[in-house]
């Protein structure tokens, strides 16, 4: 007897729930040779504004947790996403016609990401910190924070369509950052399955949110939102991010401009998305 096939629903990831678009709108997804794959929900600036909302109310939770606790839920994300490796090797094929050696390379790259940001949760602030010499009586301590809600674009090349979405989420969040992410346009069946790892994976609801659709039709919004702090544009290379970067001025947000090694392992991603508080206090006289 067969079996009857259930075409899979891909909708937002918003304040850890699945909701469709509050537009109704939804985009065709089609493989290499223009087969369809999906319908996927296309965010509007409703969907933009209550992704921003659910950052916000998640931030200081998450910024408030032990960064040994954070490390350990980044590393039940890498955990969760190994477990389904399969999955995702088959949804980045079907939408790239990537080689099952290419997307599998490209699965276990993002594992590795989430194991490796994982590890700098509980160290990060050691080499962020400092104690700084004063002339009186005082100790003046430099110690790293996080920058609150944090707007990212995943590349939107076909070619980084897992990792992509990683490398925009992980170096902020390991810090204590929530963070909106618009996910790859035309490939973005990774990213959606991906929102369902992290709603198993102990991530409060919130603190990590994926939208879906026309980044040139959302950012605009995000981009001015006065309850965003930082504007992630590291993987944004290829797309007009001028007037986002004007209107992202407007509210002084910090900016991240595109660089081509968006990928790559580095501290330099984590320190981008972190402000500084200096701390006075004086040395017992006794």
């Amino acid at each position: 007897m067969s079996h009857m096939s259930i075409p899979k629903t891909y909708k937002l990831f918003i304040g850890g729930k699945f909701p469709r678009s509050e537009s109704g709108r939804v985009y065709d997804v089609h493989g290499p040779k223009g087969v369809f794959l999906a319908n996927v929900a296309q965010a509007s600036r409703k969907d933009a504004r209550d992704a921003v909302v659910a950052a916000r109310s998640a931030q200081s939770g998450w910024a408030g947790a032990t960064a040994y606790n954070r490390g350990q839920v980044l590393y039940r994300i890498a955990e969760m996403l190994d477990g389904r490796t399969e999955q995702f090797v088959a949804e980045i094929r079907s939408v790239t016609g990537a080689s099952d050696k290419v997307a599998r390379a490209e699965v276990h790259a993002a594992v590795d990401m989430w194991v490796w940001y994982a590890g700098w949760a509980d160290k990060y602030a050691q080499i962020a910190g400092n104690a700084n010499p004063v002339s009186g009586p005082f100790f003046n301590l430099s110690v790293p924070e996080p920058t609150g809600v944090v707007v990212s674009v995943a590349s939107q090349d076909t070619a980084y369509s897992l990792i992509g979405l990683v490398s925009a989420i992980a170096p902020a969040i390991v810090t204590g950052n929530t963070v909106v992410v618009i996910a790859n346009e035309a490939a973005p069946l990774a990213a959606l399955s991906f929102a369902e790892v992290v709603s198993t994976s102990d991530v409060p609801g919130g603190v990590i949110n994926i939208l879906t659709g026309s980044a040139a039709e959302i950012m605009p919004w995000l981009a001015s939102h006065a309850d965003v702090n930082a504007l992630d544009l590291a993987a944004a290379s290829g797309l007009s991010t001028v007037e986002w970067e004007k209107a992202a001025a407007d509210t002084l947000t910090r900016i991240v401009r595109p660089r081509a090694a968006f990928t790559s392992l580095s501290v330099d991603r984590i320190d981008a998305l972190v402000e500084t508080k200096t701390i006075w206090h004086t040395k017992s006289l006794a």
